[in-house]
């Protein structure tokens, strides 16, 4: 993994991976009341070039970003055609963008363990009986009917601010 210090100039420390990826496997979410609430955004590219950003139910799992979408959703289009993207979280004391190419999933295993994922954390998704990805009794009306495909974000960066003393800005590569 390549580090590089985006905050040398103002005098940040390098920050370490490590201990961002320990929030996000805790669901480390800020403070209640803190200005970064606990939305998870997904960016992706329309077909003119612009950016396309939405608010996502995505779930970090094996050290990797999760998220659903119907096929015809504007990011479903989008990624069909480009699958680069990115995530981005605020966690306990630090804003996170991870940035990768999304990865659709239809292999069974993969299918049940993030639907198992989404129905400990109060959704109820469980494989498709097609297997070309999840279902659930509902979704947002956006997503269209199921199935649901199912991504996994392999990242490429990722790029931490640290709002914790001493604070730190720093990009990952890996």
């Amino acid at each position: 993994m390549e580090i590089i210090n985006l905050g040398s100039s103002e005098g940040l420390p390098p920050l370490d991976w490590d201990p961002i990826v320990a929030k996000l496997d805790a669901k480390s979410a800020p403070p209640v009341g803190a200005i970064n609430a606990r939305t998870t955004w997904l960016a992706t590219i329309n077909d003119d070039g612009s950016a396309h950003v939405t608010a996502v139910g995505a779930l970090w799992v094996d050290g990797r970003f999760w998220f659903q979408t119907g096929n015809d959703t504007r990011k479903g289009r989008n990624l069909a055609r480009d699958p680069r993207c990115s995530i981005a979280i605020s966690v306990r004391d630090a804003d996170v963008v991870v940035e990768g190419d999304a990865v659709r999933m239809t292999e069974p295993e993969a299918l049940t363990r993030i639907s198992k994922a989404w129905a400990d954390g109060g959704w109820p998704a469980k494989p498709d009986p097609s297997g070309s990805g999840i279902t659930a009794p509902f979704n947002a009306p956006s997503q269209g009917p199921p199935p649901w495909n199912v991504y996994r974000l392999q990242p490429r960066s990722a790029t931490v601010v640290s709002s914790a003393e001493p604070g730190g800005l720093t990009r990952f590569r890996f």
